[in-house]
């Protein structure tokens, strides 16, 4: 995967979410996108993935300008997948129903295809019994790996993840986390923003440190963590490490 900000600038009114920023990732498998609440993380997963358009700047992937046009990034969101942090299920459909209806209404499976594909996704995550629940009848983790199904059923270039595990105890995280080592074990293409430090050093290849708008360090998973450079990085890892 290789990601290109070049100059990129996101306002909300008079408030920039990101200020003149740039980044190259080149070569790699997955990024993780970490840094201080507010800083700018998120924004920079939602531009990528074709959710937002940037005040100024350009974006690209593998090569490719994400465009602005709705019918451009209509087009762009049909081959990637995203995941949120509130999960985003539809409340009153079973988790089968999650998974099988954007396959018929988005992607052309036949309804008879959609629902063997769906049910072979489940599968895959420890999902088959709970296919008839809704939402409300599972537990967040539960929840989030039918999110996280629901994202890979389409076999998208790239999926991203919204603070996976933010919103989830211990042991639900760890669900979560086994359902994230399937995507890497599907060697699929992935953009992580997480507060989440165990996930970052273990699934990334490549960290990006975003604090204030602004892209503050990036390099080597292991390398970033252990051996920050930047003052901002060291107190921000400082912080999180030291608990």
């Amino acid at each position: 995967m290789n990601l290109r900000f070049e100059n990129v600038t996101m306002r909300y009114g008079q408030q920039s979410a990101l200020d003149d920023f740039s980044l190259s990732v080149d070569k790699v498998r997955c990024v993780a996108l970490i840094g201080p609440s507010g800083g700018g993380k998120s924004t920079t997963l939602r531009l990528l993935a074709g959710l937002e358009i940037p005040s100024s700047g350009s974006i690209q992937i593998n090569g490719t300008e994400i465009g602005s046009s709705e019918p451009q990034r209509l087009a762009y969101r049909k081959r990637i997948g995203v995941v949120f942090q509130a999960f985003n299920l539809f409340p009153h459909f079973d988790a089968l129903t999650n998974v099988a209806l954007p396959l018929e209404k988005v992607h052309g499976y036949s309804l008879s295809a959609s629902i063997e594909k769906a049910e072979s996704i489940l599968d895959q995550f420890q999902l088959s019994e709970h296919r008839f629940k809704k939402p409300a009848e599972l537990s967040g983790g539960q929840n989030q790996r039918v999110a996280i199904a629901r994202a890979l059923a389409p076999d998208p270039d790239t999926i991203f993840l919204d603070e996976p595990t933010s919103a989830l105890d211990p042991e639900m995280t760890a669900e979560v986390l086994d359902a994230i080592e399937k995507l890497i074990e599907a060697q699929k293409d992935l953009v992580i923003a997480t507060h989440q430090m165990g996930l970052a050093r273990h699934a990334a290849d490549q960290i990006a440190i975003i604090a204030e708008g602004k892209l503050v360090e990036t390099g080597p998973a292991a390398q970033v963590i252990e051996n920050p450079q930047s003052p901002r990085s060291q107190k921000f890892l400082g912080a999180c490490l030291n608990f």
